[in-house]
């Protein structure tokens, strides 16, 4: 480790963007030069930019004629030669000291923060439809941290040593990276989550292959460059584009598979899974796998829970990001005495709620972000249209004829274990569950048994006693518990990101459990003062 030490740093501070501040006026600039732009994003392998020829069109979800520009899409190939540049590149970046590994992310952390501020926010709300605040959040707040909290908790990790009680015994750990390559697969709804997923194990002096989902290739060219510009070596971190079936022949059966880190689909991690458990044989060491996947995020209202507070929870952490997040609150429980009232304050503040392109900043929502998104959110819609169990309250209307737009949908069901309070939506869809107040710890059993995911979950109560016998029922139905706030939003090092069951493994992105996943260490005990005798003190 030397003798650098990193002080324990301090979340980004959040821009506004209000009326008439400075960085608003920035964003608007960033956001003009971008929509002026068609960018060509190559693969990056071994530090070269690799064109293939076979490009795919980028356009904004919330305006099919808005042409951001065009990636170039890899194959057998270049997976081949991206695997064969990480385990080059491998040895040499695991050599380097810690604190240098560590300055390449920092320095990422001020340039992402500073000089690459605005036009990475407005890349994410171009290609990821997302209002100028949930952009900033995202893309920098949160990756910048991620960044410089990731090189603190190495540094906590490696400073954990084992006891010397014999001064003629010196114990040591050494907390090597693990022995071949890292498999980081991103999501689209989540710029921080990009950059996370391929640079907490290169902290550790791993390399990593990265494959970006198609709808987030665009913010992840400009990740791309800063990674570069921040000094990181060639064949660290190679971003490939290719279908995931060319990927997972090639990738998942290698016999330098190392790791996986991932955030997606429920679905395609447990075959990912399956897929390693089926080669465990011919890896040269058991792959780490680490995977944050689905949620049916709940918020649970108690009879003492205020009105106002709970219609905001609900509002904020259902449509926020148009519900595109793994963490967006899809089912509530109300008791039926404040069940009007709530009623009146959440229709009253959905009907206030604009929708639309987010360069125009009083949008709340925007657009889904892509077709086949659009198309999975509009079934679960018409399924509750069409049922006689169910009522929609409010909204439930799609259109994507310049985009993919679809209102904020509030579904009102009579079955608590109705198909839109059970199944991931993953849109701006809430379900509504009344249940009779003398129910309470009933229906709280029933909220912790209805969904196979434990990723997010609130409770809004002001009875105390309510409160603990809600932490108590549903201590297994959430990795990531909230107490009278919406079930979103966790910031790096003050609540450590994860769920379990069908949402994961838990292992907490944004805290040090992370972290320690991506090294494997090694016992080391030197005798100082070597026995010259065979014999023991019994044996006299």
């Amino acid at each position: 480790m030397g003798n650098y030490w990193l002080a324990k740093p301090a979340n980004e501070p959040v821009y506004s963007y209000a009326p008439g501040t400075p960085e608003r006026l920035r964003l608007q600039a960033a956001l003009a030069e971008l929509e002026k732009m068609e960018i060509d994003i190559p693969l990056v392998i071994g530090g070269r930019e690799i064109r293939t020829g076979e490009t795919v069109k980028i356009t904004a979800p919330h305006d099919h004629s808005l042409v951001l520009g065009h990636y170039h899409r890899g194959g057998k190939a270049e997976i081949t030669a991206a695997i064969d540049a990480a385990l080059t590149a491998q040895q040499q970046w695991a050599a380097m000291p810690f604190e240098q590994r560590a300055s390449v992310f920092l320095k990422a952390a001020e340039l992402l923060s500073g000089p690459y501020r605005h036009i990475v926010n407005a890349a994410t709300m171009l290609a990821h439809s997302k209002t100028a605040f949930q952009a900033e959040i995202d893309a920098v707040c949160e990756l910048a941290d991620f960044f410089r909290f990731n090189a603190y908790f190495m540094q906590m990790i490696s400073n954990i040593q084992p006891d010397n009680p014999d001064k003629t015994i010196w114990n040591r750990i050494d907390y090597r990276p693990l022995e071949g390559f890292i498999f980081a697969v991103t999501p689209f709804n989540f710029v921080s989550i990009n950059g996370n997923l391929p640079t907490a194990p290169a902290l550790w002096g791993n390399v990593a292959l990265w494959k970006p989902a198609s709808t987030a290739v665009y913010t992840s060219h400009f990740l791309m460059k800063i990674f570069r510009e921040a000094g990181l070596p060639d064949g660290v971190i190679n971003m490939i584009l290719a279908r995931g079936a060319d990927i997972g022949k090639l990738v998942l059966k290698n016999p330098n598979l190392a790791g996986i880190h991932f955030t997606g689909s429920t679905a395609v991690f447990q075959n990912m899974w399956q897929t390693v458990g089926a080669n465990i044989a011919s890896y040269k060491t058991y792959p780490r796998i680490v995977g944050e996947t689905g949620g049916k995020d709940f918020i649970f209202v108690h009879k003492s829970a205020d009105v106002l507070q709970t219609a905001t929870a609900i509002t904020r952490g259902a449509f926020e990001y148009q519900g595109q997040k793994c963490s967006a609150a899809s089912r509530a429980y109300i008791p039926k005495s404040l069940w009007h009232r709530i009623k009146k304050s959440l229709l009253q503040q959905i009907s206030e709620i604009k929708i639309g392109d987010p360069q125009d900043f009083s949008n709340f929502m925007n657009a889904i972000i892509d077709k086949a998104a659009f198309d999975s959110i509009k079934k679960y819609i018409d399924y509750a249209r069409r049922s006689k169990d169910a009522e929609i309250l409010v909204g439930g209307n799609c259109d994507d004829t310049k985009g993919y737009f679809i209102d904020a949908t509030v579904i009102l069901a009579e079955n608590p274990h109705f198909r839109t309070m059970e199944e991931e939506i993953f849109g701006p869809v809430i379900t509504i569950y009344v249940y009779k107040d003398r129910d309470y710890e009933k229906t709280l059993h029933l909220c912790d048994e209805t969904s196979p995911y434990a990723l997010t979950g609130a409770i809004i109560a002001n009875d105390r006693r309510a409160v603990v016998t809600a932490e108590k029922i549903l201590r297994n139905a959430a990795g990531n518990f909230y107490i009278n706030d919406k079930p979103t939003g966790a910031v790096v090092g003050q609540q450590p990101f994860g769920g379990s069951r069908a949402s994961g493994t838990n292992d907490k992105a944004g805290a040090l459990h992370n972290m320690i996943r991506w090294t494997s260490p090694r016992t080391i005990k030197e005798n100082l003062v070597p026995p010259t005798d065979f014999k023991y003190p019994f044996m006299g």
